[in-house]
C-alpha cells in the first residue's frame, strides 16, 4: 500500500492509514455516526494504546473482549460507541484471522473482478453494501487497486470526478466538496420525508 491519504486530517494517522491495510478497513468500519476524521484518526489511538505502531489482526481477535472495549474508551475515545465498535472490530478481525489469516489485504490481493472484491468486502462483519462499494472505491481511486469492473461493483462511488465519499478526499478543498454533497442528500432526504 502507501497512498497520501487525508482522512484523518493528522498526519500520523493518515500516514498509518496508508500504509496500513488493516488500519484502513478499520477507520472504514469506524466510519458511521461521528465525524469522518474521528472515526479516520481511530485506528492510529488503537495502535498507540495497544504500544504497537501497526494494528495486528491475530492479536485484536485474541485480545480478551472485557478490554479491549476499555482500550476505546478511555478519553479522548476512539467513538461516540466506543463498546460496540470494539466487539465490531474484534469480529472483523477475528473473520480476518479465520478467513485471510490476519492479511486484510489479501481480501483485494487476488480479486479477479469487482464484483468478487465487492462480495469478499459486504462478508466483512459491519460492511454493508454502501460502506463496501465506498471502500472499494477508496481502493481504486487511492490505491491502484482496480479488478476488472471495479468502478461499475463501487456504483456512483466509483465515477470519476465526483465527490461522494472518503474515496474522494484528497486534501482541504475535496474534503468540503464531499461533505456539501452528503448535505445536500441530507437535504433532499428530508425533503422526501425520508428524516
Amino acid at each position: 500500500m502507501d497512498a497520501t491519504l487525508r482522512l484523518a486530517q493528522q498526519p500520523e494517522a493518515d500516514a498509518l492509514l496508508a500504509r496500513s491495510p488493516l488500519a484502513l478497513l478499520t477507520g472504514m468500519l469506524l466510519d458511521q455516526q461521528v465525524p469522518m476524521e474521528w472515526a479516520f484518526t481511530g485506528p492510529y489511538t488503537i495502535a498507540r494504546r495497544m504500544g504497537a505502531d501497526d494494528l495486528d489482526a491475530h492479536e485484536i481477535a485474541a485480545y480478551d473482549p472485557e478490554r479491549f472495549p476499555e482500550l476505546l474508551s478511555e478519553k479522548p475515545a476512539v467513538h461516540r460507541y466506543p463498546g460496540s465498535m470494539a466487539k465490531r472490530i474484534q469480529q472483523l478481525c477475528q473473520y480476518l484471522v479465520e478467513h485471510y489469516d490476519g492479511d486484510a489485504a489479501a481480501l483485494w490481493r487476488d480479486a479477479p473482478t469487482g464484483a468478487e472484491l465487492l462480495k469478499r468486502l459486504n462478508a466483512l462483519p459491519g460492511y454493508g453494501k454502501q460502506k463496501s462499494q465506498i471502500f472499494l472505491a477508496l481502493l481504486g481511486k487511492r490505491f491502484g487497486v482496480r479488478p476488472e469492473g471495479w468502478r461499475e461493483a463501487a456504483g456512483s462511488y466509483g465515477e470519476e470526478g465526483s465527490y461522494r465519499s472518503v474515496a474522494d478526499i484528497t486534501g482541504p478543498e475535496s474534503l468540503g466538496k464531499v461533505r456539501a454533497y452528503k448535505q445536500q442528500m441530507k437535504q433532499q432526504a428530508k425533503a422526501r420525508g425520508g428524516g
